[in-house]
């Protein structure tokens, strides 16, 4: 049976079919509707960040990190831009050219003139001269161990508006707890992460927990909840931050004191604050 009923009204059913949302026929199946679901559960979080932005600007500038397939890029600027922002841009970010070549022909074929990607890792598009001085919102989902957290690093120099992280393979941090857990053994917080699966684990929470600090330390407002709908991934939290210009010292401080705490120190200048961004709370 049918059941393009269920796309909303406006979307292009071209992009869905390449997607594999729709099969060729225009048909859904069960595996159809939960990647639909998934689609419009996230959309759900992102449109109004973009409906904020253009609240005082005539455009958005939205920069997709690791980008893949393109997946959310091309989803928002069929649902938002191609409509609320025709004068907006989609950027994606992604390390394969492969996926690079195939996402402009498909931008090319579909008419969306408001896409461009760039061959680029997210570490080197922070300085990259190709993209736009004006960032208003940053997303990366599921990019890589520190590719979030280069993420960012590029959406604070560009002082986004806006911030969408689903963090994933966060190895950085349990690596570092491991190496040095020796010298903690002396502590009972040592207990949080002495057997190997509890490293992973607790590795993991800290890596969220830090980045959010050193968001709310750079005076974004952070929430953080659970994509519901994305039950086939153990990586489904999301994380955003909307710059709000709120008092810097309190998370600041806490940030570093969980890094002695923990001995993760070697890490602070992955989750540095500088001085000029504290205000007085």
């Amino acid at each position: 049976m049918n059941k393009t009923y269920e796309v909303r009204p406006g979307q292009s059913v071209e992009l869905l079919k390449e997607l594999h949302i729709l099969t060729r026929d225009g048909k859904m199946n069960q595996d159809s509707r939960r990647k639909l679901k998934q689609v419009y559960h996230l959309y759900h979080f992102i449109e109004p960040l973009l409906q904020d932005v253009l609240g005082s600007h005539a455009d958005v500038n939205l920069v997709d990190h690791g980008a893949g397939k393109s997946y959310l890029g091309f989803i928002l600027y069929d649902l938002f831009f191609k409509e609320a922002a025709p004068q907006g841009t989609v950027w994606g970010i992604e390390t394969r050219d492969e996926l690079v070549t195939r996402s402009r022909e498909l931008a090319a074929q579909l008419g969306f003139g408001g896409m461009h990607f760039l061959n680029l890792s997210v570490a080197d598009s922070i300085t990259s001269t190709a993209l736009p001085a004006r960032i208003d919102v940053v997303t990366a989902l599921h990019a890589c161990n520190t590719a979030t957290d280069d993420a960012i690093r590029f959406a604070l120099a560009k002082r986004a508006r806006h911030i969408v992280l689903v963090p994933c393979c966060q190895a950085e941090v349990a690596a570092v707890l491991r190496k040095n857990k020796g010298r903690a053994l002396k502590s009972p917080l040592t207990e949080l992460w002495r057997h190997p699966i509890h490293t992973r684990e607790f590795g993991s929470q800290v890596t969220n927990v830090l980045r959010c600090l050193q968001l709310e330390a750079h005076g974004y407002q952070v929430n953080v909840t659970e994509l519901v709908g994305w039950e086939h991934s153990m990586k489904n939290e999301l994380i955003i931050a909307s710059d709000k210009n709120l008092p810097r010292n309190r998370p600041s401080e806490r940030l570093q004191e969980i890094l002695q705490t923990l001995g993760l120190e070697e890490l602070g200048e992955r989750f540095f604050v500088p001085a000029a961004a504290a205000k007085s709370a």
